[in-house]
């Protein structure tokens, strides 16, 4: 998965458990996208403060993870969600046998509830 997308994962599911200068930093870094340099001068901390700070959340971040997997279970029920969609696209387009849908479709959302 692309850094940046699990850095934005990770802090949309977890950032609320960060303190609020840990969330101001690392918003400023991952979510506007400003150098350490922009980062410390407004924050008035050194650049290598900065750069600690943001290592520090992104650990911290990725524990949470490691114990709770809710990225994990976010990402694997929504494939899950995307192949009901094709299924149901499939069905549309080549008139499919409605039982065979109804099979594959429950067989899906099975495995979803399972996951929850």
């Amino acid at each position: 998965m692309n850094e940046i997308l699990e850095q934005t994962l990770l802090y949309d599911f977890y950032g609320e458990l960060l303190t609020a200068h840990q969330k101001e930093i690392y918003e400023q870094f991952v979510l506007d996208d400003l150098s350490l340099s922009e980062i410390a001068e407004t924050a008035g901390i050194s650049r290598q403060g900065v750069h600690d700070l943001v290592k520090r959340c992104q650990k911290t971040l990725e524990g949470y993870e490691s114990k709770l997997h809710l990225v994990e279970k976010f990402l694997s029920i929504r494939d899950k969600a995307n192949r009901i969609e094709q299924i149901l696209g499939e069905c549309e387009r080549e008139k499919r046998d409605p039982g065979e849908i109804v099979a594959r479709i429950r067989e899906i959302t099975d495995a979803i509830i399972e996951e929850l």
